[in-house]
């Protein structure tokens, strides 16, 4: 995934008319059917000759020439009523590979019988035993955001590191070397509360390090933990209770840390080339652990699936003995020649609903996998559409296993235009699962580039959605009928968060935005808050009893709260930390 570059050029006013443009014509879902499972018939509504005339002549005064290929790609009148839609292209790839040297298994059986699911009441914290937060998105269907209240009169609490150099270091991409500061996509801190009344939070960070520190103080609570390079995604801690945390880094390794020593200790790790892998190594998805398994997908387009088999020694030290149940190749050749490159990496974190495991990776394959025989190696594909570009935000799933997928607009190939960048897939239609989807606007600077980095929130039947291209769209998760746009500004890779009613979202500005959700449909304003230094922040905040813990790209880590002896419910008294 590409990142930023500190600084980010703000929205001219012609562009933004172009926005406003694209904007009217998406508010209409690609499909609303009456039910939440009719089929997927209807094309997307046609815009007149007249709007799209003035749209085009709006991009050529305000963009030029450049944006020829963007406008002939967007900027034109609704096509016809679509065809079926194809199936992920070539044969449903290879199944599972057992414990030892990864070789393929005979394609598994084509599904049948699959039968909806019934309603099922997501479990906010799958039965953890552990009080925080303790992964991406809180929990496997990544539905969960933290515990509130957001702060009503916010301020910089504190700021790590509160003395001496910010957290940056070098790093390579492919022969290109740069400095990295602060934290990034995904980023989001993990915390718990501990036996101790401490509550900790732990992210790592572009300095090539795991920080632990006191949320109340932001002191170190534990010594660094030292990569060989950056860390993108974000850390888990033990769901069960076990003082173990997990997660991967650009230096090729996952790993899993003891947290009962006396400085955090790697017990396990796993390197992205022990499979003869495609396109990088990196660990930028969040591992779930569920049932003493490890799952996790990797750039080097492999899905894992390991059984932690944790215990304790005679000191009463947790110990691991990790075995590799399956090593999934998430690509096929088909699908490699109908994107045209070799990028099928899996970037985004794994998605858990009942008996299932989902990812997507970089060539829009998004796959499904029953794990309910993984115990014996066997992990059967259950799943598979190609959703025709590169899908990096995490998978989100709601009480009835619906699948909401984000999808970036890189590659301008025709299947971007037929299902657009936010779709809902009924993955137990595995035939025709699309619900319904809605085109995302392009990007406005570099290569054009637009569509979705951020994974959408989802709460009380309502989408929150950044785009790339810089709108938070909110979006009726039945119908996907859009009911409200705010303009955030280009480069909105942080994902929005819900708790206790309010809507909170990070800008690449250095703002941080509150709304009321009185009406889910029509958020309300309530409060925006600035860095000082006004650096990008593509990190997910962590929302936790009354404080926002996230990162940004000026190489700093802060907690944000209510000011000392605040009034509750005034408004802040300026936009600036």
């Amino acid at each position: 995934m590409d990142e930023l570059p500190p600084a980010a050029p703000e929205v001219n006013a012609s562009a933004t008319e172009v926005i406003d443009a694209w904007l009217g014509a998406l508010r209409a879902p690609a499909q609303a059917p009456t039910a939440a499972h009719a089929p997927a018939a209807a094309a997307r509504p046609r815009r007149s000759w007249l709007v799209t005339l003035a749209v085009a002549l709006v991009v050529g005064v305000a963009l030029g020439g450049s944006l020829y290929r963007l406008g002939e790609s967007w900027l034109r009148a609704a096509p016809a009523p679509r065809p079926v839609r194809p199936a992920a292209p070539g044969p449903t790839a290879p199944g599972a590979a057992a414990l030892g040297p990864v070789a393929p298994r005979p394609a598994p059986p084509a599904v049948d019988g699959a039968s909806e699911p019934g309603l099922v009441a997501l479990n906010l914290r799958y039965n953890q035993t552990v009080e925080g937060l303790l992964q991406f998105r809180g929990n496997p269907s990544r539905t969960y955001y933290g515990e509130g209240p957001l702060p009503d009169r916010p301020r910089v609490l504190w700021r790590f590191p509160e003395t001496g150099e910010p957290m940056c270091a070098e790093s390579w991409v492919g022969d290109e070397a740069s400095i990295w500061c602060g934290t990034g996509w995904t980023g989001q801190p993990a915390l718990w509360e501990r036996a101790d009344g401490v509550t900790e939070v732990i992210f790592g960070a572009y300095d090539k390090s795991v920080h632990f520190l006191d949320a109340a103080t932001g002191r170190r609570l534990r010594p660094d933990y030292p990569t060989g390079d950056i860390i993108k995604g974000s850390v888990t801690l033990d769901p069960d209770g076990d003082p173990l945390l997990y997660f991967g880094s650009r230096d090729n390794r996952l790993r899993v840390l003891a947290l009962d020593r006396p400085a955090p200790t790697r017990l396990w790790d796993l390197p992205a080339d022990f499979v003869h892998g495609i396109w990088n190594n990196d660990w930028d998805g969040n591992p779930v652990v569920l049932d003493d398994l490890l799952l996790q997908g990797g750039e080097n387009g492999y899905f894992f699936a390991i059984k932690l088999h944790r215990d304790y020694d005679a000191a009463g030290l947790v110990q691991i003995a990790p075995e590799l149940l399956v090593a999934y190749r998430g690509w096929t050749e088909a699908l490699l020649e109908q994107v045209g490159d070799d990028n099928a990496s899996i970037e985004n974190s794994v998605t858990v609903f009942e008996e299932r495991v989902y990812f997507a990776n970089s060539a829009g394959r998004v796959v499904g996998l029953d794990l309910r025989e993984v115990q014996e190696g066997r992990a059967p594909v259950v799943f598979d559409f190609w959703l025709g570009d590169d899908v990096d935000a995490s998978l989100v799933a709601d009480e009835q296993g619906m699948l909401y997928a984000a999808v970036e607009l890189e590659r301008f190939l025709p299947r971007a235009d037929e299902l657009g960048q936010l779709v809902k897939l009924d993955p137990y239609r595995p035939d025709d699962p699309v619900v319904w989807s809605l085109a995302a606007p392009p990007g406005l600077r570099g290569e054009f580039r637009g569509g979705i980095w951020a994974t959408p929130a989802l709460a009380q039947g309502v989408l929150y959605v950044a785009t790339n291209s810089g709108q938070l769209l909110v979006v009726d998760a039945d119908t996907g009928e859009v009911t409200w746009v705010d303009e955030l500004g280009p480069h909105a890779w942080s994902s929005p968060v819900v708790v206790d009613g309010s809507l909170l979202v990070a800008t690449c500005k250095g703002e941080l935005r509150r709304y009321s959700l009185d009406d889910p449909l029509h958020p309300r304003p309530v409060w925006s808050f600035r860095l000082r230094s006004e650096a990008c922040i593509e990190s997910t905040p962590a929302v936790w009893k009354g404080k926002i813990l996230v990162g940004a790209r000026d190489g700093y880590f802060y907690a944000i709260g209510d000011e000392p002896d605040a009034p509750a419910g005034e408004p802040p008294q300026g936009p600036q930390e």
